[in-house]
Formats: C-alpha cells, structure tokens, sequence
C-alpha cells in the first residue's frame, strides 16, 4: 500500500510506516506543503496513494468525486500525536485493506471506526 500523507499530520507518521514496509510519502517530501487539497487528491490519484489527513474538506471532495479511489484515511476529533496516530492506522489496514484497496473512507474516531464505500 501506498500512502501519501496531509500536512495537517506529522512527518513522522510517514516516517513511521516508512520505516514498517510502506511506501509512504508526507506532502512536505514533495514539496507541497502549500498545495490545496485538490491538488493533494490529484496527486493521491495519479500515484495510486491513500490519503491520510485531520481534514473533513476531502470528504467533500469525494463527495463530487465519480471514482472509487484514492482511499481517505481521516481522524476525526483525535489526539495529535502521531505514535497514537500509527497505531491505529495499522489497525485500519488490518481489518480493511481490502476496502483500502478498493476504495473507501475510513473515518478514525477516538471510540470508534466508520467506513463507507466509494464512490458515494
């Protein structure tokens, strides 16, 4: 799996799946760390990368969105801290990488997990 991780996130949480076998890139590596988040989701796209992100707005970009990829991985109301942060998405890839693969929203609340389908 392939991720591509938001600026609104830590560098170390690219670095950290990096460093477990993923191919993991945060948006500050590529130089855009001023892109907007249009931008984010092309580049997710074009490179077949899943999105991590804090940011509800690429929600709404899916929702206009008529393809099924790239996958969201989105924290919602959740501590920022990316070792809590890794963890749980190690979990996510765990129990729904098929849906990863295929194209979904996985939503990482503090006391629970929601997935939908895509495209919407």
């Amino acid at each position: 799996m392939k991720f591509l991780i938001d600026n609104n996130l830590s560098p170390e949480l690219a670095k950290s799946l990096s460093e477990s076998g993923f191919d993991s890139v945060h948006v500050q590596m590529l130089n855009k760390s001023s892109a907007s988040d249009e931008e984010i989701f092309q580049i997710a796209h074009e490179e077949k990368r899943i999105i991590i992100t804090a940011d509800v707005d690429f929600g709404y970009i899916l929702s206009k969105w008529k393809y099924n990829l790239p996958s969201i991985i989105l924290f919602r109301f959740f501590p920022y801290n990316p070792i809590i942060q890794f963890g749980n998405i190690i979990k996510v890839i765990e129990e729904y990488s098929n849906d990863l693969i295929n194209g979904s929203i996985i939503v990482i609340e503090p006391s629970r997990v929601r997935i939908k389908r895509l495209p919407f």
